[in-house]
């Protein structure tokens, strides 16, 4: 039987991902993958063959991260219709021992995005920046920080079937009131848009681009999740406990963690720099 991929074929495996407790964004992505693909394959029959030949494309045209997350969201597809025998490998990957120090963002860069977000008086971007930085949680999770929250000072969150406590700390929950004071709003969400709905990844992360220039910090650096990264380092630095920042990260493996609080190269020379084993 000739193997093709529909609109309905697709539209059940969403339902499928769903059922599963997938996230939204984990959803859409795997069906922008599938549809690649099917872009891609349109012209054939779809066998093994071809899916190898798909993989050499991916690998000439996409990092191996990337290409390793369309592998497995394809795998994901083909097991969901029956044909495991189309399943692939991934490409293999050496772990890296340090993150890249262009894209790593230090507390002074951070400051900066603060600082140059208040003197363009944006004060919600400010404070998206500072609740992410200061509390660890993912720009899906934001619709948590709600009023009565924050008036407890602490936020229920849950993610990819998973719930964990996030707790505010006093000088974020003085900001985040008065500034829901200033804004009229009494309950719910705080991060909202002028229509009333809470602000999306994308506006987020285009209204952090534009702080770039002059805050004088790298467009490479300037991403909501680097905020994410920059609390997980902080917060291992003072309590050298995996363990604890994994449950407070909502991570499932403390490996996903280790990848979080991974220093640069440089910082592990001046350690080296620093033990003098040298005579």
């Amino acid at each position: 039987m000739k193997r093709t991929i529909n609109e309905n074929k697709l539209q059940l495996f969403v339902k499928y991902l769903y059922e599963d407790e997938k996230s939204d964004l984990t959803i859409d992505k795997y069906v922008r993958d599938i549809r690649t693909f099917a872009r891609y394959a349109e012209k054939y029959e779809i066998n093994k063959k071809v899916i190898l030949r798909y993989k050499d494309h991916l690998k000439e045209n996409y990092a191996v991260a990337s290409a390793n997350s369309m592998i497995a969201a394809l795998n994901h597809f083909f097991r969901f219709c029956g044909w495991n025998d189309l399943c692939i490998k991934q490409f293999k990957v050496q772990k890296k021992a340090f993150c890249s120090v262009e894209k790593e963002l230090t507390k002074d860069d951070y400051k900066r995005l603060v600082k140059t977000a208040e003197q363009k008086n944006n004060e919600r971007l400010a404070l998206v920046i500072q609740t992410i930085c200061g509390t660890g949680i993912r720009v899906s999770e934001l619709t948590a920080i709600t009023v009565e929250a924050v008036q407890k000072g602490q936020a229920t969150v849950s993610c990819k079937g998973k719930t964990r406590m996030i707790f505010i700390i006093s000088a974020l929950r003085k900001k985040l009131l008065k500034y829901a004071r200033a804004c009229h709003i009494t309950s719910g969400a705080i991060f909202i848009t002028k229509s009333g709905k809470p602000m999306s990844r994308c506006n987020i992360w285009k209204e952090m681009k534009s702080l770039c220039v002059q805050a004088n910090v790298s467009p490479q650096k300037v991403f909501p999740h680097n905020l994410r990264h920059l609390f997980a380092r902080t917060f291992y630095r003072i309590e050298k406990d995996i363990a604890k920042l994994a449950d407070i990260l909502g991570h499932s493996s403390i490996n996903t963690t280790r990848i979080y609080i991974m220093s640069t190269g440089s910082e592990h020379r001046c350690h080296m720099e620093s033990m003098r084993l040298v005579i």
